[in-house]
């Protein structure tokens, strides 16, 4: 049976979205696509889903038991052509690299970066 579902996005709390938003634009691509008190919504211009930051604490969160600050256990990944031109230009920004390029055994290339919100982006190639 077909949800309907038309579109995905991932929301994400954190104590600084402007931050967090910034760092996606200005290293990734990302495009604001919306944005008010306490939230920025992005988009990637070549597709994919929208990744909204909120305000941690934000009284319209639902459900409130819920409404901490995303960061631990979660990794947001972007999937990349050329992962090791990614990162010299990362490293060349002096973005906080937190796992330098390596590749797992069943061909995975990743890498990844801290935003200044702590969460982590990792950058994957598929070799």
């Amino acid at each position: 049976m077909s949800a309907g579902v038309s579109a995905f996005a991932v929301s994400l709390n954190v104590p600084n979205p402007e931050a967090s938003a910034s760092f996606l634009t200005a290293n990734f691509g990302y495009g604001v696509e919306m944005q008010d008190e306490g939230f920025v919504s992005l988009k990637h211009p070549d597709g994919g889903s929208n990744i909204i930051f909120l305000r941690t604490g934000l009284p319209t969160f639902k459900p409130a038991d819920i409404a901490g600050s995303a960061g631990e256990g979660l990794l947001l990944v972007l999937v990349v052509e050329d992962l090791d031109e990614r990162h010299r230009q990362l490293s060349a920004r002096s973005v906080e690299v937190v796992t330098a390029p390596e590749t797992e055994p069943w061909g995975e290339r990743f890498s990844q970066y801290r935003d200044p919100n702590g969460l982590i982006v990792q950058l994957v190639q598929w070799m």
